[in-house]
């Protein structure tokens, strides 16, 4: 089986294609600027047939190209849209110049650029035996992010986009599935999860890794059942509860 990974160079994209590549699959890894970590990911991966992708999410173009290249290496079995960005831009502390840019950038990233991604996979997937479109989205979306308000459109939106995707692509045994996570420990919001409040904010009394998230998505890529298709599975230690 092989699956193409986005923002796989380090934190949970990493920990997913080690989850993914531990159960003998063959993970195409994306990354956008640190090919360095991405490549020492990669080597220290189980199995074979691993490989490096490069694109800018945020554009089209690239979105199309890096697909064309990663299913040109073998015929791609899943897509795990992994890849964000969460700009601060609070909206009575920031310039109307950083706004629109923080706002133009992460939806970029975050949202189209998933979106023209999974377009690119469907059409490749339903021409095949089928496929699975797994999103990584955020209890953001639901819960909202006062500092950084487009992350949680974004989030929000994807999470809408990839129920949409499960309606249309069903017939056709393309399933897609969503993990949302709250706060994991991962090197870049190292600074935030060791603040009490968040860690006060958690019934487990920490928050999760980046392996139990890729133990989820790997769940979807492998195991889940047709009939999930659609679902949005929370990864918060109970830190937000939804009904």
């Amino acid at each position: 089986m092989h699956v193409l990974v986005t923002g796989a160079s380090g934190g949970i994209g990493a920990a997913i294609a080690r989850a993914l590549a531990a159960r003998g699959v063959s993970v195409v890894m994306h990354y956008q600027a640190d090919r360095a970590s991405a490549d020492a990911t990669r080597r220290a991966l189980a199995g074979h047939g691993h490989a490096l992708v490069q694109a800018d999410l945020a554009d089209p173009a690239a979105v199309e190209r890096l697909w064309h290249e990663a299913d040109a290496q073998h015929p791609l079995d899943a897509l795990v849209n992994n890849a964000g960005i969460f700009p601060d831009h609070p909206p009575l502390a920031t310039d109307y110049a950083a706004w629109t840019a923080a706002w133009q950038r992460t939806l970029a990233i975050n949202l189209t650029g998933a979106a023209h991604l999974s377009y690119c996979a469907a059409r490749a997937m339903t021409k095949r035996a089928g496929g699975r479109i797994v999103s990584v989205s955020s209890r953001g979306a639901f819960r909202g992010e006062p500092a950084a308000p487009a992350y949680a459109a974004s989030k929000a939106g994807l999470n809408a986009f990839s129920q949409s995707m499960a309606k249309a692509l069903a017939p056709q045994g393309v399933y897609a599935f969503v993990v949302a996570p709250g706060w994991v420990s991962t090197a870049r919001v190292a600074a935030a999860i060791s603040d009490q409040a968040v860690i006060a904010d958690q019934p487990l009394g920490r928050v999760a890794t980046p392996e139990e998230v890729a133990q989820v998505v790997a769940f979807c890529v492998l195991d889940a059942p047709p009939a999930m298709t659609g679902a949005i599975l929370d990864v918060n230690g109970a830190s937000y509860l939804r009904t």
